[in-house]
């Protein structure tokens, strides 16, 4: 747990006690600060009783405390304690924020910062991934994994790598990235926000928090993104604030089974960047890239059987996340599509969306679940069809029709819900369907779908 002196004597409410409100609350008590602290549920309550005041912040006078920490979860544009806590002059902040405050109070470290509306997950993890296999101390946290509140502190030297979402940023005041990322800015979240422009600015404010000689990377491709990025070049010194070089990195893409895609090499981009910005060397950079693995059920490569990969991109829950999983494994040389799409589930929309683009790559799909039929029937003239229904029986059928050089990929542009309890259990579920095939003797049939269910 990260403690600091410079709560010591301050006062504290936290509204909201899931892991990354009960973490500050541990930080704070064990900083010597006292603690207000609510959550509807009593089993949440219960975790600081006789440790910390129970009492619900919009209940209470809050005047003279030094912050009420909230969830990123909680909507400052609609919730009352904003209006509360800004009526009475006491900052709203999360732990985000705290962890800025006891930067301080730590061994010499640097914090890379990566927000972005789509891939600061798969960027966040593969730098804390670069960091570890050049033998950098690190530790990943903020959106992403365990909060960085409750994790250990590193020793002189480490680096501390934060997937900050608009919501955290919101969040925070004062915490300066030695090195930040932006990978993109497309509408998302407006239900927070006034509007795009709104928004966007949330995600700024991670560069507008850092001081000018510290660097900057920016994914470009995108009209917003590009004009944060020229904004703060003409805060910073020559350097300090670039486009990512996807070029540098395009004909070693090859090598990296878990960045493929257009997305995965600007990722890749961003992350060379960050890990160089920290002194990484090159070498050691490319070959991270080609160990690493990817996160579980983005894109993640599960297997690789005679030839064949088989990829569990189960988070892919509508066309559009789907859609770049498609577009990452082109055809072979001489046009043959290579993709084996088992596509199926719960749908959130009707047609194929941004994946239609892709349907080039597909050499076949295997319709699974509700929503199976509907897409049997938009496919059927662009690629083979088989409809299978159940998730065994698509593995069953695409195990038998690919070759060497080709994809099996679950990527289902559909909630789970229809057979699976969340898009976790349903990768879950490919991964054990992917083994129990792989793993059989040569020449010994196995039926996945013997004594299987959906879970």
């Amino acid at each position: 747990m990260i403690v600091s002196s410079a709560f010591s004597g301050k006062r504290y409410a936290i509204l909201g006690l899931a892991r990354s409100g009960l973490a500050a609350a541990e930080t704070l008590l064990a900083s010597g600060a006292e603690v207000v602290a609510w959550d509807r549920q009593d089993v949440a309550r219960d975790k600081l009783a006789g440790r910390a005041r129970l009492a619900d912040p919009l209940e209470m006078d809050l005047t003279g405390f030094d912050g009420v920490v909230v969830s990123p979860g909680v909507p400052l544009n609609t919730h009352p304690i904003a209006e509360r806590a800004a009526r009475l002059g006491v900052p709203v902040i999360g732990d985000i924020e705290l962890f800025a405050l006891a930067r301080a109070a730590l061994p010499p470290h640097k914090v890379v910062g990566i927000t972005g509306t789509n891939g600061k997950s798969t960027t966040t993890a593969l730098v804390h991934h670069i960091l570890e296999s050049a033998g950098i101390p690190a530790r990943m946290g903020g959106n992403i994994g365990l909060p960085v509140l409750g994790q250990e502190p590193l020793p002189v030297g480490g680096v501390y790598v934060l997937e900050l979402s608009s919501y955290q940023i919101d969040l925070t005041r004062s915490l300066a990235c030695e090195a930040a990322a932006l990978s993109n800015v497309t509408p998302d979240h407006l239900d927070r926000y006034d509007d795009f422009a709104a928004y966007a600015a949330s995600k700024a404010r991670l560069f507008a928090m850092q001081a000018p000689d510290q660097f900057a990377v920016f994914g470009c491709a995108d009209e917003p993104t590009d004009a944060i990025c020229a904004t703060q070049r003409a805060r910073r010194a020559p350097g300090r604030a670039v486009c990512a070089d996807r070029a540098a990195l395009a004909l070693r893409q090859a090598d990296w089974p878990a960045l493929q895609g257009p997305h995965n090499l600007e990722n890749a981009a961003i992350a060379a960047a960050l890990c160089a910005e920290l002194g990484v060397a090159n070498d050691a950079i490319l070959a991270a890239m080609a160990s690493f693995r990817g996160l579980p059920h983005r894109m993640e490569v599960v297997a690789e059987h005679r030839g064949v990969l088989f990829v569990n991109d189960s988070k892919a829950t509508n066309p559009a996340s789907a859609a770049p999983a498609l577009a990452a494994y082109p055809p072979v040389a001489g046009g043959r599509a290579r993709v084996h799409w088992i596509v199926g589930g719960l749908p959130k929309e009707d047609g194929l969306g941004e994946c239609e683009a892709h349907l080039g790559n597909v050499g076949a799909a295997y319709t699974i679940g509700e929503a199976g039929p509907r897409f049997a029937q938009l496919l059927n003239g662009h690629v083979r069809v088989e409809r299978a229904e159940l998730m065994c029986q698509a593995l069953r059928l695409a195990f038998a029709a690919a070759g060497p050089g080709d994809v099996v990929l679950l990527s289902p542009a559909c909630a789970s819900f229809d057979q699976f309890r969340d898009y976790e259990k349903r990768g879950e579920y490919f991964r054990e369907i992917v083994a129990m095939l792989t793993g059989a003797p040569a020449g010994v049939v196995v039926d996945p779908c013997a004594g299987k269910s959906a879970a």
